[in-house]
């Protein structure tokens, strides 16, 4: 079985930073949509083949901080999960506003429960 450590809204960039300071790599976040309990998003950071993943618990329609003025390289993964479940990041060093992978035309995130409805003319 998989250990975590639960991560806090508030903690998000502190443990980052921790991370980066100690040398460790960020190797990837992952987002699950655990349905009307929200998301959880595991953060999984390695250094010298040591994994610690991190998972973050939050309501749907929260505003997660970024970590990508830590680690530039997340904003790839962040900008993912804005565009395959609608998870919006503060602070992003740079945001693709949900098109990243998905052309301006689609309306519906294709791993989240949720879908954002087109407004009729």
């Amino acid at each position: 079985m998989l250990e975590t450590i639960p991560l806090s809204l508030d903690e998000v960039v502190a443990v980052a930073k921790e991370h980066f300071d100690g040398g460790w790599r960020l190797v990837t976040m992952t987002a699950v949509d655990v349905g009307e309990a929200g998301f959880e998003l595991f953060y999984h950071y390695d250094k010298d083949l040591v994994m610690k993943h991190y998972r973050l618990s939050i309501p749907k329609e929260t505003v997660v901080p970024s970590i990508s003025p830590v680690y530039f390289a997340a904003l790839l993964v962040e900008n993912e999960s804005r565009d395959q479940f609608g998870i919006c990041f503060s602070d992003i060093v740079l945001d693709f506003g949900g098109h990243l992978y998905l052309e301006a035309e689609v309306r519906a995130m294709p791993f989240c429960k949720v879908s954002v409805a087109q407004k009729q003319s």
